[in-house]
């Protein structure tokens, strides 16, 4: 359980010596450093190719770049620290050094590589897998002192996706949530944001059951990311595939902000902006 002495951290980030504020939603653009994420457009390979992409959703109006060298896809096959690292650390410089106060998050679940990350110039972490699989990603967040992103994942990506079963979906997320932010916080770590992990080791039903009562997590106070973009759960309500499910995924968007999402992970940067003014003007229930 969290400690009585518990109290919500104010609604900003801190990056890179400044502070995110997230009374306005923000915007974290995808960029795949692998040959087979689901979404064919988020992989680039070649330098030329990374630079302009990332530079294309910096003008978006991208507020976050997340990094990830090692496919997170169901059934994907693990790759070792050194591989990903290998991948990783290079684009982190080469962007830190190109775009000066890029705001780098680095997706990843190895301890050695989140430091290494940090040390390139990344400014926060994105833990799929809650230190789960590697447990020396508590150690690695502990001394970093840089915000993590933790999220909720049953299995590792080669097995999320063998029939997972849950008795309460969001009973169960909200307890693993409970014991992992009092684990951090013991330890001191400050800037802790929460991403229920939609499609990793939840079929469609679960999903969507998630989807719905997401906006409990409210209850401890922290930042929200919803990753939904184009995933398999948007793809079977709109009944389309990855390439074809951006209207979809917009829709997602705007509810999801509707239920208290303060960070959006998106494959499309210009329509995800677009669609937070809509929800700011429009919306009653707006921060």
């Amino acid at each position: 359980m969290i400690p009585s002495t518990y109290e919500p951290t104010p609604p900003s980030l801190r990056l890179n010596g400044q502070l995110m504020a997230l009374d306005v939603p923000r915007v974290m653009g995808i960029i795949n450093l692998t040959a087979d994420s689901f979404h064919a457009e988020s992989r680039v390979r070649q330098r030329e190719e990374l630079l302009l992409r990332v530079a294309s959703m910096l003008g978006e109006g991208a507020d976050i770049i997340d990094l990830g060298a090692q496919s997170t896809r169901p059934g994907a096959k693990m790759i070792g620290a050194r591989e990903e690292a290998e991948t990783l650390i290079p684009v982190i410089e080469a962007l830190v050094k190109e775009f000066p106060g890029i705001v780098i998050s680095a997706d990843t679940f190895y301890g050695e590589v989140a430091r290494r990350a940090a040390g390139a110039g990344a400014a926060m972490i994105n833990d799929v897998s809650a230190w789960e699989i590697d447990s020396d990603m508590l150690e690695a967040v502990i001394s970093l002192g840089l915000p993590y992103i933790l999220m909720h994942m049953k299995g590792t990506p080669s097995t999320m996706q063998e029939d997972p079963r849950y008795t309460d979906v969001m009973g169960e997320i909200t307890h693993f949530f409970s014991e992992k932010i009092n684990t951090l916080r013991l330890a001191g770590v400050c800037d802790i944001i929460l991403d229920p992990g939609f499609g990793f080791g939840k079929n469609p039903d679960q999903n969507i059951e998630l989807f719905r009562k997401s906006n409990s997590l409210s209850m401890f106070g922290l930042p929200l990311l919803a990753g939904i973009s184009r995933k398999k759960t948007i793809q079977h309500i709109a009944g389309t595939d990855a390439a074809h499910a951006l209207n979809a995924t917009t829709a997602a968007h705007v509810l999801a902000l509707q239920k208290g999402f303060r960070i959006l992970r998106v494959h499309d940067v210009k329509e995800a902006r677009e669609a937070i003014k809509v929800w700011s003007v429009l919306s009653d229930d707006r921060a």
